[in-house]
C-alpha cells in the first residue's frame, strides 16, 4: 500500500464525523503518522529528517515550566541551497529560541531562512484546505438486501459551517458520505510541528547536525518522603524528582538535566543559563543523580539516560539519607494582639499546638545534598508495623548545612490554655502584664513544648516560672516539659515601656 492510500485512508475515516456517519469511532484514538507526508512541490534539493536519524538527545528542565531541548543528528544535507524540513520537535517549540549547527563542517553550512509548520493536518482542516477543488463522496447503498459503495465526484464551494457541493449542475448542502476521498495532501499541512531551513552547504552531503530550543510544557518539581521511626529520634528520607511532559513530543533515551532556582531569576537568566547548558552538558558517571553548583543555581544530571514520553509523569530518585538524626518539636505561638486587648475576660484562650519534625541537611546526617523547594510528606509505622500517612509541608530550597523544620500538624492530646492574670499601669507608657499558660499532655510519653511569646515595646522579664531566652529583640522562649498525663503551668510577667 502506498504511503498516500495510508495517509488517506486514515483521515478520510476521521472526516466520517463531518460527514454524519458514526463509523468515526472505529478510528479514535489513533496513533499520529510516524512517516512526513509526501509534498508534490518537494524539489530534489528538499530533504527531511526525523526521529530515526537522531543519534543523541538531552533535555535541561527548568523549574519554571520550560525547557533546552539539544537535538543530534546524522543526516544527508543538499548541496548549494536546499530546504531540510525538521521533524518530531516538541509542538510547543518557541521558535525565536531554535539554533542549527553543523557539527561535521560548521564552517560550511549556514542557515539562510528559518520557518516553522504548525499547521497540522487534521479532518476538518483538509477539507478546508479543498475548497475549489474536486474530491469523491464514498456513500454505502443498499440494494436488495446487499450493501454496495457509490462514488460520487463532488466539487467543494464552500466550507462555512457545513460543506457545499456542486455535483453535476447542482448546488448541494447535508449530504452525507460514508468517507470521502481526497487526489493527494495539499502540501502546506504537516502531520506534526515541523522546523524547515533553507540552508546553504558548501561543504560534504552527510552531517552531523545539532538543533537546540526551548520549549514549554515540560515541568518539574521535587517530592520528599521522610519515613519516621517509632521513637521520633531518626527517620528515613527519599528524594524524588517528579517531571511531566506534555510538549508534545517523546524524547527517547535523552540525558535528563534539571536546574533548580528562583523562578523569576531562572527566567531573567534563562537565555544565558540555556546557551551554558547547551555548550557544556554536565554527565554523570553514577546513576544516582549528581549535583554541581551553577551560576546562583543548582544543577542536576541524571547518571543514566532515560525515556520521557508524552503526556506521561515520570519520577527518578533525587537522594536517599538513612538514620538521619531528628528532633519532634511541640510548638505554641504566641499572638501579638495579647498585648493590646483583653480577651475572653476571666476564661482562658486556647492555642494550638502545632508538631514539627526538625532535621539537618548535612553529611553528618546521611544528606548534604542540596536540596530543590517542593512538597515533604511524613509517614511513621503505626503498633501494627504498616506506615501511615502523619502530615506534608512544602520546604524551600535548601542549601547543604542547613536546618529544615517540617510542620506535620497540630497536636491532638498536647493542650495549651492562656489566661491573662494581672495587668498594671506602673507609669506613663510604663505597664506590667502577667500570664498564665497552662500545658496538659495526655499522652503515654514526656514531652518538651516551646512557648514563643512576642513581646512589644522596651520590655524586661521581672519573674518567670520556667527559663526563657530572649530569641529576638521582640520575643521570649520558654521551654516547658510536660510528663506523661500530666499538667505544666507556665508563669511569667513582663514590664513593658511604649
Amino acid at each position: 500500500m502506498s504511503l498516500r492510500t495510508l495517509l488517506t485512508s486514515a483521515v478520510v475515516a476521521s472526516l466520517v464525523t463531518l460527514a454524519g456517519s458514526n463509523a468515526a469511532s472505529l478510528f479514535a484514538g489513533a496513533e499520529p503518522e510516524t512517516t512526513p507526508p509526501v509534498n508534490e512541490a518537494q524539489s530534489d534539493q528538499d530533504l527531511t529528517t526525523t526521529i530515526n536519524d537522531q543519534s543523541e538527545v538531552s533535555i535541561t528542565v527548568y523549574n519554571s515550566d520550560i525547557a533546552l531541548v539539544r537535538d543530534v543528528r546524522n543526516l544527508q544535507l543538499a548541496r548549494g541551497i536546499g530546504n531540510l524540513r525538521f521533524m518530531d520537535i516538541a509542538a510547543t517549540v518557541n521558535p525565536a529560541t531554535v539554533h542549527f549547527r553543523s557539527l561535521t563542517e560548521p564552517s560550511q553550512v549556514s542557515v539562510l531562512e528559518q520557518n516553522y509548520e504548525y499547521d497540522l493536518l487534521d479532518p476538518d482542516k483538509l477539507l478546508r484546505k479543498y475548497v475549489g477543488r474536486e474530491v469523491t463522496l464514498m456513500r454505502n447503498r443498499n440494494d436488495n438486501g446487499t450493501t454496495r459503495q457509490e462514488e460520487v465526484k463532488a466539487l467543494l464551494l464552500s466550507y462555512n459551517n457545513g460543506p457545499v457541493w456542486k455535483i453535476g449542475n447542482e448546488i448541494v448542502t447535508g449530504l452525507g458520505a460514508d468517507h470521502i476521498r481526497f487526489p493527494e495532501l495539499p502540501d502546506t499541512l504537516y502531520s506534526r510541528p515541523t522546523l524547515i531551513w533553507t540552508t546553504q552547504n558548501d561543504g560534504a552531503a552527510r552531517h552531523r547536525v545539532e538543533a537546540s530550543y526551548l520549549a514549554r510544557s515540560l515541568a518539574w518539581n521535587a517530592d520528599y518522603v521522610l519515613t519516621v521511626g517509632r521513637d521520633d529520634k531518626t527517620a528515613d528520607l527519599n528524594g524524588w524528582v517528579t517531571l511531566t511532559n506534555n510538549s508534545g513530543t517523546a524524547f527517547k533515551n535523552a540525558k535528563l538535566q534539571l536546574v533548580a532556582g528562583d523562578l523569576n531569576r531562572v527566567r531573567q537568566q534563562l537565555t544565558r543559563l540555556a546557551d551554558m547548558a547547551a555548550a557544556s552538558p554536565a554527565v554523570a558517571r553514577e546513576e544516582k543523580m549528581a549535583q554541581e553548583a551553577f551560576s546562583d543555581y543548582h544543577l542536576y544530571t541524571m547518571g543514566r539516560k532515560t525515556t520521557i514520553n508524552n503526556a506521561q509523569t515520570k519520577q527518578v530518585s533525587l537522594l536517599e539519607g538513612t538514620d538521619v538524626p531528628t528532633i519532634k518539636r511541640y510548638v505554641v505561638e504566641g499572638q501579638q494582639y495579647y498585648y493590646r486587648n483583653v480577651q475572653h475576660p476571666g476564661s482562658p484562650i486556647k492555642d494550638l499546638v502545632q508538631v514539627y519534625y526538625e532535621f539537618k541537611n548535612d553529611e553528618k546526617s546521611g544528606l548534604g545534598m542540596p536540596m530543590p523547594a517542593g512538597v515533604l510528606r511524613v509517614y511513621q509505622q503505626d503498633s501494627k508495623g504498616g506506615v501511615q500517612f502523619v502530615g506534608e509541608d512544602r520546604i524551600n530550597h535548601t542549601p547543604k548545612d542547613e536546618t529544615l523544620n517540617v510542620k506535620i500538624g497540630n497536636a491532638f492530646d498536647v493542650i495549651c490554655e492562656r489566661n491573662q492574670t494581672d495587668f498594671t499601669k506602673i507609669a506613663t507608657n510604663v505597664y506590667e502584664f502577667e500570664y498564665e499558660i497552662t500545658l496538659r499532655n495526655h499522652k503515654a510519653t514526656a514531652v518538651n513544648v516551646e512557648v514563643n511569646e512576642p513581646v512589644g515595646g522596651t520590655w524586661r522579664m521581672i519573674t518567670s516560672s520556667h527559663q526563657w531566652t530572649k530569641t529576638s529583640a521582640w520575643a521570649a522562649q520558654f521551654k516547658v516539659p510536660v510528663a506523661a498525663d500530666a499538667t505544666s503551668v507556665l508563669k511569667y510577667r513582663v514590664r513593658v515601656t511604649y
